[in-house]
């Protein structure tokens, strides 16, 4: 989907993940205000502003180097920053913050494949686009449930796991984003075909 594209294919592709990640970003700093916790509003994160979340590492230069090295990209926003202990329902009020990214994102590919539907054949370049911004949201959806600190889908798994499962997550996530790479690069052979076999169900579902 993403092969040949043209310098307007790629604008798009670039333009649906800015804003992709910045409605994802921001939905965890407006749940987290909503529970309770001013953080990501005090450090100006509760916005729909993608350049408020970008890092310099993670989002630009970290995808740069995987595709140089042929290996599936990985782009990750500059986490929002909560404070858990200000967050109502402790750690069930962390899980829907952690979820409040990914849903958002699913929600962004219903809409846009809905107007995909409402639109038909009428304009083929604006129904290309519209699918790129379903794909991107659909990868977005997946990529942040999978369950490794410091990934979204760890919020919720945390929020239901034993104490000694707990203490390992924490040691994960205390390596931040390397451990999100170390992880993916040594586990690809496994993740790469479940996310691929999900990205596919999903995109049938909305737009098959």
């Amino acid at each position: 989907m993403f092969n040949d594209l043209s310098i307007s294919g790629i604008i798009v592709v670039v333009v649906s993940i800015l804003i992709s990640m910045g409605f994802h970003e921001a939905m965890h700093a407006f749940v987290s205000h909503w529970l309770g916790d001013t953080t990501a509003k005090d450090e100006g994160r509760l916005t729909l502003n993608p350049l408020k979340h970008v890092d310099l590492y993670t989002t630009i230069l970290l995808p740069l180097v995987m595709i140089l090295i042929h290996v599936p990209p990985i782009l990750i926003a500059k986490p929002v920053p909560f404070n858990p202990d200000r967050v109502k329902y402790g750690e069930f009020g962390v899980a829907l913050i952690g979820l409040a990214g990914p849903l958002t994102n699913f929600f962004l590919a219903i809409i846009a494949s809905i107007i995909f539907k409402i639109i038909g054949n009428g304009s083929i370049n604006i129904s290309n686009y519209l699918v790129i911004f379903v794909e991107i949201n659909i990868l977005f959806t997946i990529f942040n449930l999978i369950p490794i600190p410091p990934l979204d889908g760890s919020r919720v798994l945390y929020a239901f796991a034993p104490e000694p499962l707990q203490k390992v997550m924490r040691q994960i996530e205390s390596f931040g984003f390397i451990s999100i790479l170390i992880v993916f690069i040594l586990l690809i052979q496994v993740l790469w075909p479940v996310i691929s076999y999900l990205d596919i169900s999903i995109y049938n579902l909305l737009l098959g």
